[in-house]
């Protein structure tokens, strides 16, 4: 969460996207992103709440990004941040044209992460945006959900929902859910979005703290 002077910095990062890690050794792309108000979900922004996502060729080169200036810059400018770092287990789909490259299985009984992001067609956004709010507001109140987050990388019709999940048993039974299945099963079938990515990933290390809740 940006500091209260820190807004128009934040808000530089959404306009800049990638740009500013550019030089980053490694960095295959990213991805600078809004989210709902309070960090949540729904159509109004929060002016505060941002987040960044990056993939690496490896994971010496995401150390090198979480040691440097760049998330440096993000902690001297926020009263909260954390920071995930993760392994890819499985993906389906893409973003902008790219996939993420999968490594190992994750190892059983330990936490997992889920990343869901879709840019939806025009045509079909008010069926997403009245579907969505039940399907999300089910993720927050969900047993085993230690971490949801909404995210933006462009108004209404880019969106990206972000979990974490003390098991892949808790993961599932809310992927089976009424309202989130009914919503997933809708937009396949109806066609809603022109690309779409569903990724699961083994966290790797977890530290800071999100919406008040420290992780680490």
């Amino acid at each position: 969460e940006l500091a209260r002077g820190a807004v128009l910095w934040g808000w530089s990062r959404i306009v800049l996207r990638s740009w500013p890690l550019r030089r980053v050794l490694g960095l295959r792309f990213a991805k600078a992103l809004g989210s709902g108000q309070r960090g949540g979900f729904g159509l109004k922004p929060s002016l505060s709440r941002q987040e960044l996502f990056a993939v690496f060729d490896n994971e010496a080169a995401a150390e090198a990004l979480l040691g440097g200036d760049s998330v440096a810059a993000y902690r001297a400018h926020a009263t909260e941040l954390c920071v995930l770092k993760l392994r890819a287990t499985s993906c389906r789909g893409s973003w902008g044209g790219q996939a993420i490259g999968v490594g190992a299985p994750a190892e059983a009984g330990l936490p997992v992460a889920s990343l869901t992001r879709a840019s939806i067609r025009p045509l079909h956004a008010l069926r997403f945006w009245r579907r969505s709010p039940t399907a999300e507001a089910a993720l927050e109140r969900a047993d085993g959900c230690l971490l949801a987050m909404g995210l933006g990388e462009a108004p209404l019709l880019r969106q990206a929902t972000f979990s974490l999940w003390e098991s892949q048993a808790a993961m599932d039974a809310y992927a089976r859910s009424g309202a989130h299945q009914q919503a997933i099963r809708a937009a396949v079938q109806g066609g809603w979005f022109s690309e779409s990515m569903f990724v699961r990933f083994m966290p790797l290390q977890i530290r800071g703290r999100w919406k008040g809740r420290s992780y680490g």
